[in-house]
């Protein structure tokens, strides 16, 4: 075989031989092929990230998730290694940068208590709170709600790998994490998978029409929040504050059926 780029009928060969056989040689191989996608999802994240975050630090990083992902794909569920390895370095990404604690203890609390707000507020409601309701909500004007969400969106790492946590920290459930099917042969833990899964799809669904399109444009589709800035004509710090709201929304509305689950 060739070192150069790998086809797809090699790559699949290889999957099925690494499978069988954890070869470390063919590992290292697919190591090699995938770097330059670890240095993508590195230099997308990079971008707004303080300066005190290295690019490189974000690319060592990122390796431990594509380790993850090499050894936990499964080519017979015919989701491309592609797509289930970009959640998975980009998770290692952010799970690194919290270990980390950079963020300031004040906006931690203060995230909380957004979050907090919000899960409280749309379970009365039955529907997604307006920025006015939640501003009301918290005893703020519009406008300093808008700069408290600014201020978190910068300094705070939000991500779709955030929004779910099942039993402990070793068997966590995310929206990226739904696109595999369950690993566990225990019938009760298939069951509450499947049932988070659904739940995660329906709460993307109900967030407002705005902000379930940055998501997509962001998560799906890959654009930064440059580029979706350009996409739906607003600007960047606009989609950064998009972004933040919806995942505290997803984050609230999981976190109250996880009560209900477990």
């Amino acid at each position: 075989m060739s070192d150069g780029v790998l086809t797809e009928k090699t790559e699949e060969e290889l999957w099925k031989t690494y499978r069988k056989t954890k070869d470390p040689s063919i590992r290292n191989r697919l190591i090699k092929q995938y770097l330059p996608l670890v240095k993508y999802v590195a230099g997308k994240l990079a971008v707004g990230m303080p300066q005190n975050v290295e690019f490189d630090d974000l690319v060592s990083y990122g390796v431990i998730g594509l380790f993850d992902a090499i050894d936990k794909y499964d080519p017979g569920k015919h989701v491309k290694f592609k797509t289930y390895a970009v959640t998975r370095v980009r998770g290692a990404i952010f799970d690194q940068l919290r270990q980390l604690d950079w963020v300031p203890r004040s906006i931690r609390q203060k995230t909380r208590e957004l979050e907090d707000t919000v899960r409280r507020l749309e379970a009365q409601l039955g529907r997604a709170a307006t920025d006015q309701e939640i501003a009301r909500e918290l005893g703020v004007t519009e406008k300093e709600f808008e700069k408290l969400i600014l201020k978190i969106s910068g300094t705070t790492v939000l991500s779709l790998n955030d929004v779910w946590y099942s039993g402990d920290e070793n068997d966590r459930m995310s929206i990226g994490d739904s696109i595999e099917s369950p690993q566990s042969r225990n019938p009760d833990a298939i069951v509450e998978k499947q049932e988070v899964k659904r739940v995660i799809v329906e709460a993307i669904n109900e967030l407002p029409d705005k902000e379930k399109k940055v998501l997509v444009l962001y998560y799906y589709e890959d654009l930064t929040l440059k580029e979706i800035g350009a996409v739906l004509g607003v600007t960047e710090s606009r989609i950064s504050q998009l972004h933040t709201k919806a995942i505290m929304r997803l984050r609230g509305r999981l976190t109250s059926v996880k009560r209900g689950i477990m």
